[in-house]
């Protein structure tokens, strides 16, 4: 099967000969491939180079254009700078305060340099790859995009006294959102990823009153267009879990900081899947191939085979190469704990 095919089937609850194998790679693609990090954040590229080589030499079953949160935040007016080989850095033009973000303007993809290479990106792989593995296009959620204009210390302040001015501030995030994923999708994106990281550290009332319900306006967005939907928010997730299955997210991703999978296989939706949750480093990075399995192997069968494999969060560029291809390895063996 391709990647494409095997995703797109395992969501779907049919048969597949082994679960789809996910891992978040970034600043690891890159550096297995040999390329700075400058070039694999802007030169679009360098950066499929780096993804579809590591796709093809370590059996991954999707593609992304994951990097680094910036792009829509340029495209709002941040200045963003780009080390030669480290991650990219917000300089200046953060929102002096809660009132100005409510005065934004919608900001066209088509016109700033990051959002356009994104676009870019996934046509680069619809031409490469021939609907081999799966295109994962890339958002940033309303709470995300918030703190990222704001800084996290004045949008936390922002949330408690300053509720209306977010909310319209969050609204415009969602509208250039929508925008944002068309175009992706348009380009030849198969799913779209929501990355919502900061819902985790403002607890449950305030992700119910601020993301929730804008989470899902962009994934009933993403089905309209008949894509499917990745909502990823790091960290300790457990006590929104609920709410984030609620979304209607096709994949649901947790972090290894939520204790057990366990207790959220069975609230899935029938086109639901989770997908995580190895330690990226005391597991991958820092354990060895029989530990790797062990664990893998714990994860899925408590999320009752409903579970992408895939570390948590991002893989660490400390990594070795020969620790991901025990990584692959175990998500194959997965195939003999299948229903």
């Amino acid at each position: 099967m391709t990647g494409l095919e095997r995703t797109n089937s395992f969501i779907k609850g049919e048969k597949v000969d082994r679960p789809p194998f996910h891992p978040i790679i970034m600043r690891w693609a890159a550096k297995y491939a040999g390329v700075q990090y400058k070039d694999f954040c802007t030169d679009p590229e360098k950066k499929c180079m780096a993804m579809i080589r590591c796709a093809k030499d370590f059996d991954i079953d999707w593609v992304t254009v994951m990097s680094d949160p910036w792009a829509e935040a340029s495209a709002f007016g941040l200045e963003i700078t780009y080390p030669e080989d480290s991650l990219p850095v917000d300089l200046a033009g953060h929102l002096p305060d809660a009132l100005t973000g409510s005065r934004l303007s919608k900001y066209d993809p088509l016109k700033n340099n990051r959002c356009l290479n994104r676009i870019k990106e996934i046509d680069n792989y619809r031409n490469i790859l021939n609907n081999e593995y799966f295109i994962v296009g890339w958002v940033e959620g309303p709470v995300a995009e918030y703190v990222d204009l704001r800084g996290a210390g004045n949008a936390s302040v922002d949330l408690i006294l300053e509720q209306s001015a977010v909310d319209t501030t969050m609204n415009i995030i969602v509208d250039s959102a929508i925008d944002f994923i068309t175009l992706q999708v348009e380009a030849g994106a198969h799913c779209i990823g929501i990355g919502d990281a900061f819902c985790s550290q403002i607890g449950p009332e305030l992700y119910y009153r601020f993301a929730h319900a804008r989470q899902k306006i962009l994934i009933d967005h993403i089905h309209k267009l008949g894509a499917i939907a990745k909502l990823h928010i790091c960290g300790n997730t457990e006590p929104i879990l609920p709410g984030m299955i609620s979304t209607g997210a096709d994949i649901i991703d947790i972090d290894h900081l939520v204790p057990s999978i366990a207790d959220f296989a069975g609230i899935l939706g029938p086109y639901q899947v989770l997908s995580g949750k190895a330690d990226p480093v005391s597991v991958i990075q820092d354990s060895d191939k029989d530990r790797i399995l062990e664990v893998v192997k714990d994860d899925f069968i408590k999320g009752e085979g409903r579970c992408i494999i895939s570390a948590g969060c991002e893989i660490t560029p400390g990594t070795s190469a020969s620790n991901m291809s025990a990584f692959s390895a175990a998500a194959s063996k997965m195939a003999e704990y299948m229903n």
